[in-house]
């Protein structure tokens, strides 16, 4: 029981609602972490992209790389050619997101190696 003049030294912690949205967000695409690593291998233009997977689309991989975008992970570079030439990058918060997935499926590794 508090005394009235103690304070409390905890407060209740919730989850990280947007970022975990993302994680959610991401892992529910497919194709999220198949174009991460494209992206790590250098394949950047959304054409090698669809003909490097097999199953991939270049509606699903549109939809992808938007979601991606919107969260600030790849950014698009657009370059002022004929035919123009478009490319993706994984941004700084890119980076230190995937970093993120990768500890994740590293601790679902373990876990599995567990059972």
């Amino acid at each position: 029981m508090l005394m009235k003049n103690q304070e409390k030294l905890f407060s209740r912690k919730s989850a990280p609602e947007r970022s975990a949205r993302m994680v959610e967000s991401i892992y529910g695409c497919k194709w999220s972490l198949t174009v991460y690593q494209l992206l790590a291998r250098g394949i950047n233009r959304p054409g090698a992209m669809v003909s490097s997977v097999e199953g991939l689309t270049t509606k699903v991989l549109n939809e992808c790389l938007k979601r991606n975008i919107k969260f600030g992970i790849l950014d698009r570079v657009t370059y002022n050619e004929v035919p123009p030439r478009v490319e993706y990058k994984v941004t700084p918060f890119g980076t230190k997101f995937i970093c993120i997935l990768d500890g994740l499926e590293k601790l679902q590794s373990e876990i599995e190696s567990e059972i």
